[in-house]
């Protein structure tokens, strides 16, 4: 059992024998559901619309509104899969198994990781599929072009996902609070974008570009217009920044977790 392999499958076990996890991943591919009902509501607007304003009607990328549904569910799962330890203890017996700890957070990271690429896929891509499906070339045909197009910005957008996931995962080990941990997750995806969409400029466009929601345009080199996030960055600067909500979590719990008791 001390083979990673063998950690990653305990892992693997733990989490799927928790039935929070499977009411996590519903509401997280929830998300496409309500961008159905969005996608319904603004087709119904639409035509409801006079000829003359109809040319001028704008719509939101509906993938990037209900985005942060599984990016929430997924930080709250992964802060659960190491936080729930620490309450019942269970902690203790998984570092006793395998003394060395960081093959621990390593597939705990992992599973994780999969989870929330999975889910971040079916709610963007199932998202944009039923969009485009109810919408039709609405909108100017914002989506009706091809689907390739849209391909690296959805991949974009769907990564974010496991970086919440994985962030989750680190503040829970670094704050071994559940309430904590959820509340900086929380914040990251309401609080925080409100609050630096009010700061004067230049901050809000400096701020507002290294937020998560700002990361998937900038990492595919489009300009944010109307949005509480800025464009600064440029597409690498922005996937390393988003590699970094990720992994420096996990880098600061895996070191504390070597120094400290469980």
């Amino acid at each position: 059992m001390n083979s990673f392999a063998g950690v990653l499958a305990s892992e693997w076990i733990k989490l799927r024998s928790v039935r929070s996890t499977y009411l996590i991943l519903v509401l997280g591919i929830s998300a496409v559901l309500l961008g159905y009902a969005l996608a319904l509501m603004a087709a119904g607007m639409y035509d409801d619309a006079s000829p003359p304003q109809r040319p001028s009607a704008r719509i939101a990328d509906l993938e990037e509104v209900v985005v942060i549904v599984p990016q929430l569910c997924m930080g709250i799962l992964g802060t659960l899969a190491i936080t729930s330890e620490y309450a019942t203890g269970m902690i203790r017996t998984s570092l006793t198994i395998v003394p060395r700890r960081w093959p621990v957070l390593a597939a705990k990271s992992t599973v994780v990781g999969a989870l929330g690429l999975i889910i971040g896929a079916a709610a963007v891509f199932g998202t944009y599929a039923v969009t485009r499906w109810v919408l039709g070339d609405r909108f100017s045909g914002a989506y009706a072009d091809a689907f390739t197009d849209r391909l690296p910005l959805l991949i974009a957008i769907t990564v974010s996902v496991p970086v919440f996931a994985l962030l989750g995962l680190g503040l829970g080990a670094l704050m071994r609070s559940s309430a904590g941990a959820i509340a900086i997750i929380a914040g990251l995806v309401y609080v925080i974008p409100m609050i630096i969409g009010n700061i004067p400029e230049p901050w809000s466009e400096r701020l507002g570009s290294v937020m998560i929601g700002a990361l998937p345009r900038e990492i595919t080199g489009d300009t944010i217009t109307t949005s509480v996030y800025g464009s600064l960055l440029p597409p690498a600067v922005a996937a390393a920044v988003l590699v970094a909500y990720a992994a420096l979590p996990l880098l600061a719990a895996a070191w504390l977790m070597r120094r400290r008791n469980a």
